[in-house]
């Protein structure tokens, strides 16, 4: 059968999520949110299915991976292709909101955003499995993602091994002191222009019709603090702390650390992590070796390390930059499906 001969649209229903965790959250974000499901062609409530969480990356939320691109499946309809070829089991897809004002949540509990780690995993994942036809235990469960997302896969697995026996994190942050850190002076110099107010620069960036793009280095670098520094001072603009001082450009160690406790490689160094990534059934992280933000030597140094710790994992580099990668999740989920099939 030809490509454009099969069913063009794969079954995506909407089911509306009450927030009940995101409630009273410091943005005034919406607390009640709609997340797209893909369903499997043979969905019905007779029969139970595993399921994939798919994470989106920094800007973006699970309506993403529906997004029409000309000659290019979104992500559902690529599971429908995998599935009617033989190479995917049927799994149901979910693709979380954790959109926040600063452009993502980085999957994290902060004081500054709110507690978007507790919202997936107590929240959302319950209410997956109490509305749909899923299989609800660990063992049929796997988690995803790409960038942020696939940061937010792999730290979600490393802190709650209880809840996922499989993980595929492409391109994910890690390696702060590379793909974080060259990004300061850029951010610096984009803050020098609203006179070291990001109250202002908020408001100019979030008002604008066509968003400045030399300005996404300093909106990028905020989301990141409001998840990883939250300032304890809620009198301090935005309530986040910088990882550096604007004026000179030079790194506050203070903050900075706290940034690095949420790095991968440096996460792995501790064995509590070590156990859940052992705990796992599969592993999966992959990389382009162009990628501008030399993620691809952050995800060399850790499969570096989980082979070092004995820790099980497949891990791949491809030819390509850090953006329009969504193809590779052709090879993370038949990989994902057979692990957690029934």
């Amino acid at each position: 059968m030809r490509e454009h001969q099969r069913r063009k649209y794969p079954h995506i229903i909407n089911i509306l999520v009450p927030g009940v965790t995101l409630a009273g959250n410091p943005l005034d974000d919406p607390a009640e949110r709609r997340i797209p499901v893909y369903l499997p062609p043979s969905y019905d409530e007779n029969k139970r299915f595993p399921v994939i969480y798919l994470l989106a990356g920094f800007a973006s939320t699970g309506q993403s991976f529906l997004n029409y691109s000309f000659g290019r499946q979104s992500v559902p309809e690529m599971a429908e292709t995998l599935i009617a070829d033989g190479k995917m089991h049927e799994a149901i897809i979910v693709m979380p909101d954790c959109m926040t004002r600063y452009g993502g949540s980085q999957y994290v509990d902060s004081p500054a955003t709110g507690n978007y780690e507790t919202y997936l995993v107590d929240e959302v994942i319950p209410f997956i499995d109490s509305t749909l036809s899923t299989l609800p235990e660990k063992k049929h469960r796997a988690i995803a993602g790409k960038s942020s997302g696939g940061f937010g896969a792999l730290r979600l697995a490393m802190r709650h091994p209880d809840q996922f026996a499989a993980v595929a994190c492409h391109s994910g942050d890690m390696g702060f002191e590379l793909c974080y850190k060259p990004n300061f002076p850029a951010a610096a110099r984009v803050l020098e222009q609203y006179r070291g107010s990001i109250a202002d620069f908020l408001t100019s960036y979030l008002s604008a019709l066509k968003k400045p793009q030399k300005e996404f280095a300093l909106l990028d670098l905020i989301g990141m603090a409001a998840a990883y520094s939250p300032s304890i001072d809620t009198s301090t603009p935005e309530n986040i702390r910088l990882p550096f001082t604007p004026h000179t450009c030079e790194t506050v160690d203070e903050v900075w650390k706290q940034w690095l406790s949420f790095d991968p490689i440096e996460m792995i160094e501790k064995e509590e992590y070590r156990e859940a990534l052992r705990s796992l059934d599969f592993l999966f992280l992959d990389c382009g070796t162009l990628d501008e933000y030399n993620l691809q030597f952050g995800h060399r140094i850790f499969s570096a390390k989980a082979t070092r710790y004995n820790i099980a994992h497949r891990y791949e580099e491809f030819m390509d930059t850090h953006s329009n990668t969504s193809y590779r999740y052709g090879v993370s989920l038949p990989a994902l499906s057979e692990v957690i099939a029934d």
